[in-house]
Order: C-alpha cells, then structure tokens, then sequence
C-alpha cells in the first residue's frame, strides 16, 4: 500500500479501500488491529480478487490485544468513526463497535478471543508483522461458525488456493494449530468437520482448481485427525449431536439499520 497525502478524514465507501486506510494508519501509528472476515481473506488471497471469488464485502472484524483496546478506543473515531458507546461500556473488556454513518457500516472488534459459535484465543497469535490475521486464524473465523454461508465458502475457497498447509509459517495454513485447537473442544471439531464437508460441496459448484483445495483439505483434516485426544473430548464425542455443541451469536444492531 502506498500513500500519496494525508489519509481521508471519513471512512471510504469502498470496504477493501477502506481496510487498507485502516492498516495504513495502524501502522503509522504502530497499532496491531488484524483484519478478520473476508476483508482481510480479501487482503491476503490474490485469488478472491478475481471471478468466480472476487464478490462485495461489508463490514470489517478486527482482533486487537487487551494492551491496545485504549488506543482503540481513539483510533477508530480519530478515523471518523461513532463509538457506541452503551455497547462499549458494557462489553469493552471483550468486544468494541464502532459506526461508519456516512456509509452504513459498522466495525467490530474482538479483544485478545473471537468469539462467535465458539472461542477462539488470539491472545498468543497478534504480534506477527502485516495488518491481517495470519491465515490459519483467517481460517478458523470462517470454518468456526456454526451458520455458515456461501460467502464464507467462496472466502475460504480463496484462501485454500492461495496458502499451503505448513507448520510454524505465518504465511501458510498451520494444520497442527488447528488440530491441538480441535483435540481441546470437540465442539469445535464437529463444528470444523461439518464446515469442511460443506466446502466441499460449495469447491464443486465453482470453476477453481478444485483438486487442489481438496488435497489441502484432505492434508489439514489428516493432521485434526492424528491428533490425540484427551478422555474429556472422548466423552463429549459420545455424547455427540444429541447435545447442542455451539452458540449462535447475536448481532448488535447498528443505529443506521432499519428496525
């Protein structure tokens, strides 16, 4: 990304244009706020630049460390945009919101754990270079909730294509991360194992390299697989569907979305 002046003074209507203001000023101001969702697949997946996988993205998810969750608080409105700030005082030690009123769109932000269908903690995961997420956790935000949609698919499809599965590479698929992930909560496995045989499906209905996301998929389920798993995911795996695995987060409704 380069500059050529001084950054707007308003969110951009474009998302991507406006994702690449906010790492730009992140990085001046040497803010770590990593990009989730499929602004930031967008952002790290040449591949979802392009037909059949290029598509419009709405609001943007960022992940920040509690240790940055004050200049958070500075930032997003130093960039133009409305704090809510009853959300904000209520929930702010976990998840900040942040309104764009010029375009309708909102910011999200998760502090240290994602938490959507299930939790995920980043807390480890947020010192890396780039303004993104790295891919691995760009996967797992995607192939963790539950209500998946095609969307979601046609994200993971490009960040499938463009990133292989490799261990300890912030720039690759890390599929014994996943794996210790999905051995500590079965929930968390099922909820992977369902996903996967949905993106199957999904890589089937688009004109990609399909044989590749497969055999990448094939390698990453392999590793989830091999991995041991303790007594306590052996018992929950008994118990199995009968016992409802994940959680179904509740949208925070924007000022500017009709009721």
């Amino acid at each position: 990304m380069t500059s050529n002046g001084p950054l707007p003074e308003k969110p951009l209507a474009d998302t991507i244009a406006e994702a690449e203001r906010v790492a730009e000023a992140a990085k001046a101001q040497k803010l770590g706020v990593k990009l989730l969702g499929g602004a930031g697949i967008h952002l790290h997946s040449p591949s979802a630049h392009h037909a059949p996988l290029r598509r419009r993205y709405g609001d943007l998810d960022y992940v920040i460390s509690t240790k940055d969750r004050k200049r958070a608080l500075a930032f997003f409105p130093s960039l133009g945009y409305e704090a809510n700030d009853r959300f904000n005082l209520m929930q702010g030690d976990r998840r900040l919101y942040f309104f764009d009123g010029s375009n309708g769109k909102q910011v999200d932000v998760f502090i240290d754990v994602i938490r959507m269908s299930h939790v995920i903690d980043l807390r480890s995961r947020l010192g890396h270079e780039g303004p993104c997420a790295s891919p691995s956790d760009l996967l797992l935000s995607k192939l963790q909730i539950y209500e998946v949609n095609r969307k979601d698919m046609v994200d993971l499809t490009a960040l499938l294509l463009d990133h292989p599965i490799q261990s300890q590479d912030d720039e690759a698929i890390d599929a014994t991360y996943i794996a210790k992930l999905a051995a500590e909560d079965w929930g968390i496995y099922r909820t992977l194992q369902i996903n996967i045989g949905k993106l199957r499906h999904t890589v089937d209905e688009l004109d990609v390299d399909r044989e590749l996301v497969n055999s990448r998929l094939d390698e990453l389920w392999a590793v989830v697989e091999a991995q041991p798993k303790p007594l306590k995911w052996r018992m929950r795996a008994q118990v199995g569907d009968r016992m409802r695995w994940y959680e179904l987060p509740e949208e925070v409704r924007s000022p500017y979305q009709p009721e």
